[in-house]
């Protein structure tokens, strides 16, 4: 318990450096216990992007340094802007070799104590807090058994092990499955060589019985469950619950975490983003300076009861664009 590890995001030229900011200032604020090292895995200007994508703002890269982030460099070889889910990846390989790692998608908020959390780093695993978006099962198709063992075997990985026997056969939960918006492990670099290995093997030359399959944007989620498992983890015990809850907040659009997190969640976005260093970087990116600093986010917030949120996110997502208050 309260083993030292390091976190890694991704940032880069556009939405992602403006989040990473968000993040980097909410791990300081409410985890100022944290002793490892933040990694901003910074994708570098190649084949694979059409642009520059590494962070040209002088005040991000600023504020980012203050907070004691640690900007480091990695070169896109599989993935690049074709699918940008990949740096989580390939940006793996930039943070040091052996030592433990925890992964967040940028657009995380710290509420907590995460460095308090009890982690095992040597059985890996990854966030639930994810909904029944892959497979989708065709009238004629392959059912989720057929389709997962298929990857499975494409990996010489044993598949019986993997399923949570409380669910009945052909019921999505009985799969391992998780959304990748949280990961860790006890080397970065094994990680990424078996992440990267398994995204490329299912993108180039999938089984068949993923003929009917959307890859895309899935790709990660499809792998890791396979990289995982093959690691010696799996689904993460109820004494890191709190990383889908009461520490972090995946909250991935600011007009859902407004009308859907907890006032405590709320609150503490609105602290954490309140101090001017930080306002003067995160006011330069629109939905941050309207959601956050103009009022858009509580006349979001009014739209909604969290006691009876619409069952269906797509549902909160239409009524806030009717109302011509989505931004992303």
């Amino acid at each position: 318990m309260g083993s030292t590890f390091n976190i890694m995001i991704v940032g880069q030229q556009g939405r992602l450096m403006y989040e990473a900011v968000l993040f980097a200032a909410s791990l300081r604020a409410r985890d100022p216990g944290f002793a490892g090292g933040l990694f901003v895995a910074e994708p570098q200007p190649g084949p694979l992007w059409p642009g520059d994508p590494r962070i040209s703002n002088d005040a991000v890269r600023q504020v980012l340094d203050d907070l004691g982030a640690q900007i480091v460099p990695f070169e896109s070889r599989h993935f690049g802007a074709a699918y940008p889910n990949g740096n989580k990846a390939e940006g793996l390989l930039a943070l040091p070799k052996g030592e433990p790692f925890l992964f967040f998608d940028t657009d995380t908020l710290v509420t907590g104590a995460v460095s308090a959390l009890p982690f095992d780093f040597d059985r890996p695993a990854a966030s639930m807090r994810r909904t029944a978006t892959w497979p989708v099962i065709e009238l004629y198709g392959p059912g989720y058994s057929a389709t997962w063992r298929a990857l499975y075997d494409a990996f010489d990985l044993d598949f019986e092990s993997s399923l949570d026997p409380t669910h009945p056969e052909e019921y999505w939960q009985r799969y391992l499955y998780f959304n990748a918006g949280w990961f860790f492990g006890a080397c970065p670099h094994a990680f990424a060589d078996r992440f990267i290995q398994a995204m490329t093997r299912i993108r180039d030359t999938p089984p068949p019985e993923l003929v009917c399959q959307k890859i895309y944007p899935w790709l990660d989620q499809i792998a890791l469950p396979l990289v995982i498992h093959g690691l010696g983890g799996g689904r993460p015990g109820p004494e890191l619950a709190a990383l889908d809850g009461g520490v972090t907040c995946h909250w991935r659009a600011l007009p859902l975490l407004y009308a859907r997190e907890s006032d405590a969640t709320v609150a503490a976005l609105e602290d954490i983003a309140a101090p001017n260093r930080i306002k003067k970087v995160l006011k330069q990116y629109e939905p941050f300076r309207r959601m956050l600093y103009q009022g858009r986010g509580e006349r979001v917030r009014a739209m909604f009861d969290r006691a009876a949120l619409p069952r269906r996110e797509q549902a909160i997502r239409n009524r806030i664009k009717s109302e011509r208050l989505w931004m992303r």
